[in-house]
């Protein structure tokens, strides 16, 4: 399996630490990475199919060629525009908080309003849209904040709230925590994998801005964090709560 990636590092929107070390992981699996990679075409060879890069000869034969390159709206020819409907960059439809566009009869929710795209986001804001509309609750709308996201890759990379960059750029004091560890099946099987956990706080006071983790059951691990991230929780509260031993989820309340 190769890995040709545009960017000079996987996953921008996740944090570069992790995402360093999820690429050594994969490495250690055998894929190989192609970092900053400019594909000029493909061409079918036989059964295969031949990569040619713009910055030299052919560079590999594959079985197969997976595209992820994103994705747009498809929001074109519904006639938005003549209502006066924004439509943005990556044909998504302009919306406010509210989920409402420049006509207030008119809303979008899920992937097309161009939020966050994930499809527990989209079922949010449908609700809360409807029971603004139809339920009674003139104030319900959905909060973007610290919505938490995960890759299923292997191991299994996630996050919620603010990165170490994105805290920097807000925050006066910023202070990070590390857990770098080979979890115990791994250790047990002599196992090449690592686990990294980070912890970005801000403030005087540490409150917990945002959590990322890289590892093995770090999907499940990260809902119940998730949750005293949304409620302000403190480093210290963290430090206070008893950890579960031998487990990987541990390690978010032993940071030091």
């Amino acid at each position: 399996v190769s890995l040709l990636v545009r960017g000079s590092r996987l996953l921008e929107r996740f944090d570069y630490e992790l995402t360093a070390q999820l690429a050594e992981n994969l490495r250690q699996q055998g894929v190989r990475i192609h970092f900053d990679y400019r594909l000029r075409e493909l061409k079918r060879d036989g059964e295969r199919v031949r990569a040619f890069g713009h910055d030299g000869p052919i560079d590999s034969v594959f079985d197969a060629v997976f595209f992820a390159t994103g994705r747009r709206g498809n929001s074109r020819d519904l006639g938005l525009e003549a209502l006066g409907i924004g439509i943005g960059e990556h044909q998504q439809v302009e919306v406010d908080e509210w989920q409402t566009t420049a006509v207030p009869s008119v809303h979008a929710v899920g992937d097309i309003a161009g939020k966050v795209g994930l499809t527990p986001v989209a079922v949010a804001a449908s609700r809360r849209l409807m029971d603004r509309l139809f339920g009674g609750r003139p104030d319900a709308k959905m909060d973007y904040d610290n919505v938490a996201s995960v890759v299923f890759s292997h191991p299994p990379l996630g996050a919620v709230g603010m990165s170490e960059e994105d805290a920097r750029a807000r925050f006066d004091q910023v202070t990070v925590y590390h857990s770098r560890f080979r979890p115990m099946l791994q250790a047990l099987a002599n196992g090449t994998q690592r686990s990294l956990f980070k912890m970005v706080c801000a403030g005087p006071e540490e409150r917990v801005v945002g959590v990322h983790l890289l590892g093995e059951a770090a999907d499940e691990i990260l809902q119940g964090f998730a949750v005293a991230v949304k409620m302000g929780a403190t480093k210290a509260q963290f430090d206070d709560t008893v950890a579960i031993h031998p487990t990987s989820a541990e390690e978010v309340v032993l940071m030091r």
